[in-house]
């Protein structure tokens, strides 16, 4: 039914589709359904990111990480920033952490490439694996905020603190927030798990962070 609420909704979707295509310097009929529409949106997102100077990290880092994946997916995977595997290859979760996350995954019968998104909250490695700081999260976070409204997921997968604190704007442990469906501001569903990096130090977390992939699948399966 074409109710009121209805038109006012799809008509502020558009108008946020537009902004998104002015911000990112693209003018002309781009429909949102297009083919070419989100590939385009994050080439052009990739190259504001490649330079940007909004933080000192961009001083220190090795390359930047973007982020990767098929930006049509239905499950979107946020991190919270690259490690020295990642600094070195310019590519997300690609070291011991990334090879578990790869597995659980698998496991759970997802291919990564072909049908996740992945990124994080920032686009800089931060020097030996430190937290991120409120501020460069806040001058690097307005770039997740766009590759989210571009890939459009069904849900989102938050790993770790900092990306469910960007994601939920909750200061609650993982643990606090884990085994839960909550709600975001992207009108997407979020389940929280621990970051791949704490199973390293956890094994024993491997079975509680698959458990949280699979309930990330039965929401898209519209379990």
């Amino acid at each position: 039914m074409d109710t009121k609420g209805n038109r006012e909704k799809n008509s502020l979707k558009k108008a946020s589709l537009l902004l998104l295509h002015d911000l990112l310097g693209i003018k002309g009929a781009f429909l949102e359904n297009q083919v070419q529409d989100r590939d385009l949106l994050l080439d052009r997102l990739r190259e504001k990111v490649l330079s940007c100077k909004s933080c000192p990290l961009h001083k220190t880092k090795t390359r930047y990480v973007f982020g990767e994946g098929n930006p049509y997916s239905s499950l979107m995977l946020v991190g919270e920033a690259p490690g020295r595997e990642e600094d070195i290859s310019g590519k997300p979760f690609v070291g011991r952490a990334g090879q578990l996350l790869t597995k659980a995954l698998m496991e759970e019968g997802i291919e990564r490439d072909g049908e996740t998104y992945i990124a994080n909250v920032l686009k800089c490695r931060p020097p030996k694996n430190r937290d991120p700081l409120p501020f460069e999260i806040e001058a690097c976070s307005p770039y997740l905020d766009l590759q989210i409204k571009i890939v459009s997921p069904t849900v989102i997968v938050a790993m770790g603190r900092f990306a469910a604190r960007f994601l939920l704007s909750t200061d609650s442990s993982i643990r606090a927030l884990r085994g839960i469906v909550h709600a975001s501001r992207y009108g997407v569903p979020v389940v929280v798990t621990y970051h791949p990096a704490a199973l390293l130090r956890n094994p024993k977390l491997y079975s509680s962070f698959r458990s949280d992939i699979r309930s990330a699948k039965e929401i898209l399966r519209g379990g």
